[in-house]
Formats: structure tokens, C-alpha cells, sequence
């Protein structure tokens, strides 16, 4: 056998980005001479955040290090101060907005009265979707924030640099289209092919090279020998979380290995060596074969299992198979990931069933007519009821009936706890005007004290200098009444007059569960067994983070797309 070439070994075949090794020395003589020059600018220099991204390091992109430096070269020609590097590696512009790249979207949505003007080596560097860059450009305009490209002609304070920035983001987004096109043709070519060109082969293969080099599909003999046995075990009618339980206490799987992801792997038609695709138009992931020109499915790989193996595999999986009934929205879970067990630490969810009893015969009948009347079977009824579980102790752990009465007591607590907090929105305050009436004001203040020196404009005669000194003392009692904090770009908290307790009548419980999620306040349930009761004592504890009220405070998403 050839050597093995799996996945692992591409990925690890690219050239990774890494900051230790990639900063030399003269490249750090370069950036402490830049950070040098930064402290000779005066405290109201504009401040300048830098976005660094970088997809794959080759030889034909610029390194993030030569981007940062670049950068910080422009800063300084411009007269910014550096505040801050968002450094956003083996990332994609086409696939991840800015706003939802790790470090640059903390800074776009967390960090925006730091900084004043956003720089990037090159528009392609920064997006890549039309749409985005136009996103970003209306963040801009909100926020007063500037775009500055080195590469590109790109100034958000002229309407000549708005129309620019347009037309750069629609090519890049052209080229980024041609880019999926030639990616999307590539994967449609190679559906047809027998030979293995590209893709992550399915559980119970491996790439490997053949005599003339040629990558090729052999069977992964661990996954094999797991496979047969899960077989025979399915025959015999073992379980589907059983056969799990085994693999994973035999070393034959990773520890993660699901009950459904083991089903899904033992349908694959795959495993016949043939060629498959995932069907993503239901609920449920299953692969179906890919048929050749001729109308049969496409070889690629040698089989695991004979047909009748197969077919004998699928229906022992049938046998055992449950139908699940189709979930409905008024059954669905509330609260979910808020109620959680104290035990297992996993979600509670709400779980429905229903049992089939006989109908008493009514008592309220007249035995005369009840005497006449033919004999019938008697007759069933459906009885359905709900009840709240968790999802890792055994069975569920003590099922809790009646999840309204858990789902009121949650509310209630609630209630007491928030109900009368303010419902408060963070709002952007700019402090730009503040800046420029409180620098008008510190030059008048400096002229009328230049002029009411010794010697000054002021002082000629009695009247101009009592004038001078009544104006003067005005300009400063302005002065002082400026708070300097209404100076800085800021956020600030803004009551619209409810309270959570009617914010949360008006939206009902599901808007009480939102803001709990978000919150990130989680209620603890434990549930004790009663004697000679069939039904447990359910105890809720409410967990509350110390710092709940400013995590109540409600952040708009200026990146959500309408709907």
C-alpha cells in the first residue's frame, strides 16, 4: 500500500501564519521605531485601528506582518495614533463578514468610542461581498467613522472616495463569485468522475496514492473491523447506542461517537464504494448514490460490504427504527437553555406521549336501556400528558409532570428578581461637538486673558476692562459646565420608560427566555424523590450573574439583516 495522504496531512501541507516566527528583527526595529514616532503626536491625534486578515499565507499574498507594518507606516504619514491591531487569521473575507471575524468584530461591536478611523492594506484584504462593504460603509456613516485603504483610493469624508469604495467592493465581489463558480464546477466535475479528485471520504476510508501517484480511495482497516462488527451486532439486535457504548470502550472510535452518527454511518451506501452526496432537503442527513451516464452508481473506492451484507445491515436498523412523531410548535421545549439539571448539567426539555385507556361505561346510563341493548368491546381513548426530562441521567433522571407549573414558578422567580429593572438600550454618543465648543471656549478664555494682562488690549481704560472681565468670567462658568466626559465618543445607557416586568407581559414568555439566554441567567432544577409518589418534588434555583444589570442592557445588532 501507497503512503497515506489524508485530510489531516493537506491541511498541515499549507503554510500556517505564526507571530513568533514571523517578526524578524529588522521588522521589530522597524515597529518600535513606528511606535517612537506615535509618541510625539499630540493627545487629539485621530486614533487608528488596523485590520490584518489573511485567508492562507503563500507566496503570492502579503504576509500579516508586512500588512501590519504597511499600515502602521500609513498611520504615521496621516498623523493617527495606533490603538489597536485586529488580527483575523486563515479566514475567509467571502464566508465571514468583518462584524463576525473574531477580533476585528469584538472592536465593531464592543470597542467603537476607541477608535476614529479604520485602516486596511487592501479592499480585498478587508471584503469581498458588494453587500458587506456596503454595510460597513452605512456602519461608518452612523458612527462617524472613516475606511482607509493604502492600496485603494478610499476616504469615506469625500463623495468621490464613497463612490470609489463602491465600485472596488463590487469587482472584488465579482472576483470573489468567479472564485465559488470554478470551486462549484470543480466539485459538479468530479460527481461524475470514478476517480477520487477532491472531498472528505466517508467514514471507513482513507486517500491514498497509487502506483503512478494518482490520489485513491482504500479502506481504513480499524473502520472496517468496527463496521462488520456493528454488522453482526445489529443481526443479533444489539442497539444502535450499544454498539456506541462498545466502540468507544474498544478504542475503534473517538469518544464523541453518537448514537445517530453511528446510524448514519452504517446507512451510507458509501460503504459499497460508491460515489454519494448529502441530501439536505430534509430534516435528516442521509447520503444518496450518484449515478453515473449510464444510469449506474459510480465506483470509486472497493467495497466494505457485498450488497446482500448491506441490504441485511438495513433492515436490521429498520427493525429496531422508532418513527418519531412530527414535533408541534405547542410542544416545543420553553425556556430551553435556561432550565437545566443540577445533576447532569444538560438542558430540560419537554418530551410528550401518550397511553391508550378503556372508557369507563357511564354510570349516569339507565340499566333498562343498558339491558336491552347489544354487548360492545369496550371502547379506547387517548390519553396524552407532558413532562419536563434532562438529557444525560439515566431515562431522563425523575421525569417532572405538569411543565406549566415549572414554566409559572420560573416566571414568578423571575419576576420578583428583575421585574422592576429598567429596560435600558445602549446608544453611541459622539463627542465631536462637546470637542469643538470646549476648544472654542479654552481660546476665547485665552484671548480675554491675554488681553486683560498688563499691558493688553483690555486694560486702555476702565469701562473695556470691566467689559472684558464680566465676558471673561462667563467663558470660564461655560467652561466648567462642560462635562469632560461628554467630550469622548461614548456609549450611553437609555431608559425608553418600561420596566422588564411589562416588557415582558407584552412579549410573554418567549421574550422573557430571549433575554435570558442573553442575559445569561440559568435556573437550576432538581427533582427529589417522594415516597410511594410516582411524581418527584421539583425545586427551582435561580442563578444569577452579579453584574445582571448590565448584561440587561440591550445592545442593537447594527449588523442584523432585515428580514
Amino acid at each position: 500500500m501507497g503512503n497515506r495522504r489524508g485530510r489531516a496531512r493537506s491541511a498541515t501541507a499549507r503554510e500556517q501564519y505564526s507571530v513568533e516566527t514571523e517578526w524578524t528583527e529588522a521588522d521589530l526595529r522597524l515597529l518600535a521605531e513606528l511606535k517612537a514616532a506615535e509618541e510625539l503626536l499630540p493627545s487629539d491625534a485621530p486614533r487608528a485601528l488596523l485590520s490584518v486578515r489573511l485567508s492562507v499565507l503563500t507566496e503570492d499574498t502579503t504576509s500579516p506582518v508586512r500588512q501590519e507594518l504597511d499600515l502602521r507606516i500609513l498611520a504615521r504619514n496621516n498623523g493617527y495614533r495606533v490603538v489597536g491591531v485586529a488580527s483575523d487569521l486563515n479566514v475567509s473575507a467571502t464566508k465571514v463578514p468583518p462584524w463576525k471575524r473574531k477580533q476585528l468584530g469584538d472592536w465593531l461591536n464592543n470597542r467603537v468610542p476607541e477608535f476614529d478611523v479604520l485602516l486596511f492594506w487592501k479592499m480585498d484584504r478587508f471584503v469581498r461581498r458588494l453587500s458587506d462593504l456596503s454595510t460597513m460603509i452605512d456602519w461608518c456613516l452612523k458612527y462617524g467613522k472613516n475606511l482607509i485603504s493604502k492600496n485603494d483610493p478610499i476616504d469615506l469624508t469625500t463623495t468621490i472616495g464613497k463612490i470609489l469604495v463602491t465600485v472596488i467592493g463590487g469587482l472584488a465581489e465579482i472576483e470573489a463569485n468567479n472564485t465559488s463558480t470554478r470551486v462549484t464546477n470543480l466539485w459538479d466535475y468530479t460527481k461524475t468522475q470514478g476517480e477520487w479528485l477532491v472531498g472528505k471520504p466517508a467514514y471507513g476510508y482513507v486517500t491514498d496514492e497509487d502506483e503512478r501517484g494518482h490520489v485513491v480511495l482504500s479502506v481504513d482497516e480499524d473502520a472496517q473491523r468496527a463496521l462488520h462488527w456493528c454488522r453482526g451486532a445489529a443481526l443479533r439486535g444489539v442497539s444502535a447506542t450499544r454498539m456506541a457504548t462498545v466502540l468507544k470502550r474498544a478504542g475503534l472510535c473517538g469518544p464523541g461517537l453518537t448514537t445517530s452518527t453511528l446510524i448514519r454511518r452504517l446507512r451510507n451506501p458509501a460503504l459499497l464504494g460508491y460515489r454519494v452526496e448529502e441530501d439536505k432537503s430534509t430534516g435528516a442527513r442521509r447520503s444518496n448514490l450518484i449515478l453515473g451516464l449510464d444510469g449506474k452508481p459510480i465506483q470509486v473506492a472497493p467495497p466494505i460490504f457485498t450488497q446482500e451484507e448491506f441490504d441485511d445491515l438495513q433492515a436490521a436498523l429498520d427493525r429496531r427504527s422508532k418513527i418519531q412523531p412530527t414535533r408541534q410548535p405547542g410542544g416545543a421545549t420553553k425556556f430551553i437553555g435556561v432550565l437545566f439539571c443540577v445533576d447532569c448539567k444538560s438542558n430540560m426539555i419537554n418530551r410528550a406521549t401518550s397511553t391508550k385507556v378503556a372508557a369507563a361505561e357511564d354510570a349516569a346510563v339507565d340499566t333498562d336501556h343498558v339491558a336491552e341493548a347489544p354487548r360492545q368491546a369496550p371502547s379506547e381513548t387517548v390519553r396524552k400528558y407532558s413532562y419536563l426530562r434532562c438529557q444525560k441521567c439515566k431515562s431522563g433522571g425523575l421525569g417532572a409532570p405538569n411543565p406549566d407549573v415549572v414554566y409559572a414558578k420560573l416566571v414568578s422567580d423571575v419576576l420578583s428578581v428583575l421585574g422592576d429593572e429598567p429596560v435600558q438600550t445602549r446608544s453611541y454618543a459622539q463627542g465631536a461637538e462637546a470637542r469643538k465648543e470646549q476648544n472654542r471656549l479654552q481660546e476665547a478664555v485665552a484671548y480675554y486673558m491675554e488681553g486683560l494682562a498688563p499691558g493688553g488690549r483690555f486694560t486702555k481704560t476702565r469701562f473695556t476692562r470691566e467689559q472684558a472681565q464680566g465676558t471673561l468670567d462667563k467663558l470660564i462658568a461655560d467652561l466648567e459646565a462642560i462635562d469632560p466626559e461628554t467630550t469622548q465618543d461614548r456609549w450611553v445607557k437609555v431608559h425608553n420608560g418600561k420596566t422588564f416586568r411589562e416588557r415582558w407581559e407584552e412579549g410573554g414568555m418567549e421574550a422573557m427566555a430571549a433575554d435570558l439566554l442573553r442575559v445569561g441567567i440559568k435556573c437550576e432544577v432538581t427533582r427529589t424523590k417522594i415516597p410511594r409518589q410516582r411524581a418527584p418534588r421539583v425545586h427551582l434555583k435561580l442563578l444569577v450573574p452579579k453584574d445582571v444589570k448590565e448584561r440587561l442592557v440591550i445592545k442593537e445588532d447594527d449588523f442584523e439583516k432585515p428580514l
